[in-house]
Order: structure tokens, then sequence, then C-alpha cells
């Protein structure tokens, strides 16, 4: 193992062209990002820092005003920032597809090609375009591109498009049903050919794996890793951001939280362990604004002496009162929500099992590729079925359906044909879907909790889901007999649907889930409560460092309380990480 514990990253000396700060949500990630974008500027270096995640912060955390072009960010020269828009660079990518159709082309011929690109599929595409043409410049404007990506299963399919549509390009000289005519991705090869090279050149690209000091979030940076390298990006580094040192030892909580830490990282896995790795200590602020973000990378903070605060937030109710509201109409669908590294997946199960103990059936699931469900529960309790949506099983699924229905009557050439069309990638997110509105369709009869997976993905598929509403009610007879509800129909209705909101009471965490709740609003859908978990409000402590944080934890309870939530629910941190059903009860009591 070569590990650097100094806060100074060794990739100041000698960094590459582009950097990648990639892993689970809540790791730290964008303030890491932002750090190291700050520190390279700083050094004399020009600097473009690009978030490719749908949901991005990056405004917040650097106090500036950005869109999709490059801006100067002020107060640190030769810095500059952009979010990809997906949406307007979906519409530029929509204009060139169109450009490329003959002058002889009807409307009606026009008119259905801006149908196939009216899907989510067709969003990706066309911010990984965007993503593509920075990678793929060789007359660069910068001498560092720091790219700070979205969380684990957008980032995945993000890298993988080089790949993936490179080979569908070469194979496939059909139309993609969802991406329009077959040129529009062809004049696209060369681009995403290079993107391909650069993010696979060891001399040009390096990735950052960033992670905190826990063993969920561990196991994820190593199944990331692992993915990455076989997609031929091998250059990788190790973040453990967030270490803490006690500095009170008979302080329950900050020796509780040390030894969780150091247990974490002595069961790191192996491949993880051999990476070369920085550790970040634990700060007593958020990463928000440029003097906290250039603190970040510096030295260690001055234990600094405090009179012991006190516990306070009792008044807020916990989950056991949540779970006595859900309970009530005896079924329905909960779905919990949040970005990634809130806690989203441990409050579904306490929720499904704190369900459960009140007599009723159960279903938790998960749309999210990169969750830990069963880890999470660890066992098996009577009425609670754990499952959850896999993208590759789904996939085969409705590839197999779709060639017995619409292939059934074509020759051998017209099936290899459709065969080859459904291997495009938009195919994964149709069939997730479809498994998607099966799952909310059985809370008719009992309780399905869903762990819905990282924001951008969670948008991407209300995405699908209104656009099949949509097109189903277009579609609709009225003459036609009974009356057709759709998955969106379900998802907004109060009586059917409640969503929970998870959140940290942290500065960015809150922002995030209330840019989140607007996204939902805007979809209809009215969030029924927020979570704050993992809060030390109600704990109390005597040590200095986390004093300091619990003091910034009060703000954001009283944020959450004063103007963003009909109701609030509070979990208090746990001593002990919330594994397996006893534990889980434990946190809804």
């Amino acid at each position: 193992m070569n590990a650097d514990n100094r806060a100074e990253f060794g990739f100041l000396k000698k960094p590459t062209r582009f950097l990648f700060f990639t892993g689970a949500g809540g790791g730290g990630k964008t303030s890491t990002a932002c750090a190291a974008a700050l520190a390279l500027a700083d050094a004399g270096r020009s600097v473009l820092l690009v978030s490719t995640d749908p949901a991005s912060n990056l405004d917040e955390m650097l106090g500036a005003a950005l869109d999709d072009r490059p801006l100067p960010v002020p107060g640190a020269p030769g810095l500059s920032a952009m979010n990809i828009d997906p949406d307007a660079a979906a519409d530029a990518y929509r204009t060139r597809v169109l450009a490329q159709l003959p002058a002889e082309a009807s409307e009606a011929e026009r008119g259905a090609v801006r149908e196939q690109l009216s899907g989510a599929c067709t969003t990706e595409i066309a911010a990984f375009d965007e993503f593509a043409g920075l990678l793929a410049d060789e007359s660069p404007a910068w001498d560092h591109v720091i790219f700070d990506t979205a969380p684990t299963g957008h980032t995945i399919r993000l890298l993988s498009l080089p790949k993936a549509w490179t080979g569908f390009l070469e194979e496939n000289d059909r139309s993609a049903s969802c991406l329009g005519p077959h040129s529009g991705l062809k004049m696209q090869e060369a681009r995403f050919r290079a993107a391909r090279d650069a993010l696979a050149d060891m001399t040009k690209t390096t990735i950052f794996l960033v992670a905190r000091p826990e063993r969920a979030a561990l196991a994820e940076a190593s199944r990331i890793g692992a993915e990455l390298q076989a997609l031929g990006l091998g250059n990788q580094r190790l973040i453990v951001n967030g270490v803490f040192k006690a500095t009170v030892a008979d302080d329950p909580v900050a020796a509780s939280l040390e030894r969780q830490q150091c247990e974490a990282m002595a069961m790191m896995p192996a491949t993880l362990a051999a990476l070369p790795r920085n550790e970040i200590p634990l700060r007593s602020f958020d990463m928000v604004g440029l003097p906290a973000l250039r603190a970040l990378l510096g030295g260690a903070e001055a234990a600094l002496a405090m009179a012991p605060v006190r516990a306070a937030g009792e008044d807020l109710p916990g989950l056991n009162e949540l779970v006595d509201a859900l309970a009530q109409p005896g079924h329905g669908l909960v779905m919990v929500m949040g970005k990634g590294g809130v806690g989203r997946t441990t409050v579904a199960a306490a929720v499904a099992v704190a369900l459960v103990r009140r007599g009723l059936s159960v279903h938790l699931g998960t749309t999210d590729p990169a969750a830990h469900l069963a880890m999470t529960v660890a066992g098996e309790l009577p009425g609670l079925l754990v499952d959850r949506i896999d993208p590759k099983v789904e996939t085969e699924r409705y590839v197999e359906r779709i060639m017995a229905s619409r292939g059934r009557d074509l020759d051998d050439h017209g099936r290899a044909l459709l065969r080859e069309d459904l291997r495009s990638p938009c195919t994964e997110e149709v069939a997730v879907f479809h498994a998607f509105s099966r799952t909310v369709a059985e809370a008719r009869s009992a309780f399905v909790v869903l762990d819905t997976a990282p924001t951008g993905h969670t948008l991407l598929l209300m995405d699908a889901t209104g656009a099949y509403h949509r097109q189903m009610t277009r579609h609709l007879d009225p003459q036609a007999g009974g009356r057709l509800v759709t998955p969106l129909m379900r998802l907004r209705d109060p009586t059917y649907t409640r969503v929970l909101l998870v959140t940290l009471p942290q500065t960015t965490p809150v922002s995030e889930a209330a840019a989140l709740q607007q996204d939902l609003r805007r979809a209809k859908i009215e969030p029924y409560a927020w979570i704050v978990n993992r809060s030390l409000v109600t704990r109390g402590t005597r040590d200095p460092l986390l004093s300091r944080r619990l003091e910034g934890e009060r703000t954001q309870v009283q944020r959450v309380r004063g103007n963003l939530a009909l109701r609030v629910f509070i979990v208090p941190w746990q001593p002990d990480p919330p594994v397996g059903i006893r534990a889980l009860e434990r946190l809804a009591t």
C-alpha cells in the first residue's frame, strides 16, 4: 500500500490533464473536486471545473452563478466552472440531428424524429456529447479539466458510453429507436472514440475514488473502481474523506465514531487498500464558500476549548411516529428519496421493518443499481420481501418479451435486425421503467417501500413515467370503457403514495433535498415528510470538533423546520452501524 496521509494531495506535483472525482453520494467528491481545482488554480494553473451531475450543487459551493458555459469563479484567478445542463444539451443535440435530415423530408417525418428524440436516454447521450467534447479537445484552453461526476449509477453509465456507443455505431446502420436517425449518432463517432481514448490514457487521466471511512462507502468505492478498471480506466487513487480522531477520550459519541471508522478502514477491500491513498480529516465546518474549500486540504484543525453542548431537538418526532401515520391506510406506496450518502437505504429498511412489526406485509425494493438493501437488512423477517430491480435481468426479460411479440412473424433476417436494434443502451431504461411500474401497482393491496436511486436517476425515472403517462393519455379512446390509471397518476395520489425525503443536517444535503422537492413539485408530486438522519442534535457531545459541527446541525434543522418541510422527523446518530433486523427496529423506537 502506498499511503500518503498528509492532507496535501500528491497529484498536485505532477497532475494529469483530466482529473475525475467519483464515488458514492455523500462521500464528498464535489467538495474535494472543488478544493483540488482551487489548489491548482492558486498554484498558477488554468483550470476548468465541470459538473456532469444533473443535480449539481457547484453553484452553492463556489458561491457563483454558473451555467452550461465556462465562467470565471470570482475570487479564484485561473479557475472557471460550468454545469453541463442536460436539457440545454438535449435541445442542441436535437437541432444537430434534425439538421442531418434530407431537405425533402416531410413535416411528418421530422415530427416522428422529434418524438424519437423526446426520451430520457436522448438527454443522457446529449449531455455526454458535451462531456466528450472536452475530452476530445486537442487544443486545450486549460491546463487541467476536473470533472465532478454524478452519483454512482449515472457515473458508470456515463463513462461506459464511449465504449458502448462506438461498438453500437460500428455494427448498427439502422435508426436507434429513441435517439433518432443513425446519422445523428454516426456524426459523433470520432468524438466518442477520442473521448474513450483519453479516458483510458494513464498519462492524461486520473480517477479519484472518494469515500467516507465507512464500511458501505468503502465497499461501494471498491465496486466502482473495479467497474472502471474493466472499462480501461486504471489510473486510480483513493481519497478517504472525513477521518475523525477523538480528542476527549471519555466522550462516548466521539469514541464510538472513531472506533467505527477504524474498524471500517481495517476491513477495507484489498483492491482498494492497494491504491495510493490520501486521507482528509473531518472538518467542523460545511464545505460552502471558497475559504472553507481552501481549508479542506489544509493542516489539521486546532482543538478549541468549548463548553459542553447540551442535547437539543427532543421535540422532533422520530421514525416511530412517522410509521404510525404511514400504517393507518393498511397499504400504499412509500418512496424514500434523497441524494446518495444520506442513509436513504437504512431509513427505507427501518420503515419497512417497523411496518412489518405492526402486522403488515411489506415489499421492500430498490430502483438503485448501487443499493445494498440485502446487506442492510442482513436477515429474514416473516412478512418482509426484500429484492431489487436488477437492470440486467429486467433488460433480458424485456428483450425476450419484445422478440416473442414484435419478432414473432419476422423472418430470420428481420429478427436479427430487431435484436440488434434492442442492443441500444436506451433499452435498459425502458425495461427498468416497466419493472418499476409493476412494483408501484402492488401497493393497491399491500405496502411497497421503495429505496429510490440517487437524484439524477430518480428524475430520469420520473421523466420516463411522465412520458408513458402522456403517451397513454394521448392515445386513450374517450369512448372506451373503464378508467386508465398510469404510474404517474399513482405517484401524484397522496392517498396512494407517500414520498419521504431523507437528508443530513448539513448545508449541502439540505439544499440538495430542497432542489429535489422542487423537481417533484414540478411533476405535481408533493413530498409527505422530511427525515433528518444521523443527527448529533439529540445526542450531545463534549468533543470540540463535534461540538462545532453540532452548532451547524442546529441551524440546518431549523432551516428544514422553518420553510422547507410540511412534516419533519429526526433519526439520531447511532453508536453502532444500523445493520440487521434488531438494529433497524431500534431506529423506529
